[in-house]
């Protein structure tokens, strides 16, 4: 778990990452010690009048200093759903980054994956090669998903049908978010709990 202050700070890199590249198109590489330093998952997302972008890591394989660098910057001009942001679109954007826990298999049957899934705690990532898709622990909570409709919405991410989750050959991980998130664009950072 990261302290108040190092979430605060991972949304203030988050920002500087993206104002930093739209406005003069560099990568800032920070060095900021401690768990900046460690290996995490991350995701950021950017919202203006709902989802505006949404890219991350779900695998802790980078450190999540660079990974939140990436993941802003990807969000910002990246993500195939949104056009580019702009640089004078940033007064009106919020940022909100989510650290992950590592995705853990749900064991057992397909039919049981359901009973598994804690709303307001676990993400999901649904994989069936070459397919994959995920959604952060939120977006139950946001849009009031019951854990059969989450599972179904995550196939339906990763461009499967929304019943593949009950296919043996389906894996469904869980894991578990930290989000930090500012207030208004620019402005007071929080931390956001889900249950």
């Amino acid at each position: 778990m990261l302290s108040f202050e190092e979430g605060e700070r991972a949304v203030k890199l988050a920002r500087e990452a993206i104002v930093t590249f739209l406005g003069d198109h560099v990568r800032i590489t920070p060095r900021l010690g401690g768990a900046f330093e460690d290996k995490r998952g991350v995701f950021v997302t950017l919202k203006k009048n709902g989802l505006r972008g949404c890219i991350g890591h779900p695998y802790p394989d980078t450190p999540l200093s660079d990974a939140i660098v990436d993941s802003a910057i990807t969000a910002a001009i990246g993500d195939p759903r949104f056009p580019p942001a702009q640089i004078d679109e940033l007064d009106d954007i919020t940022i909100e980054v989510t650290i992950l826990t590592p995705p853990k298999l749900i064991e057992g049957r397909a039919n049981e994956r359901p009973e598994k899934i804690q709303i307001g705690k676990h993400g999901l990532l649904v994989k069936l090669t070459p397919f994959s898709g995920l959604l952060l622990p939120q977006v139950a909570t946001e849009y009031g998903l019951g854990a059969k409709e989450f599972l179904s919405q995550t196939c339906i991410k990763a461009g499967l049908t929304p019943d593949m989750w009950l296919d043996e050959r389906t894996e469904v991980y869980i894991f578990g978010g930290q989000i930090f998130a500012e207030v208004e664009p620019n402005g007071e950072i929080i931390e956001k709990k889900l249950s």
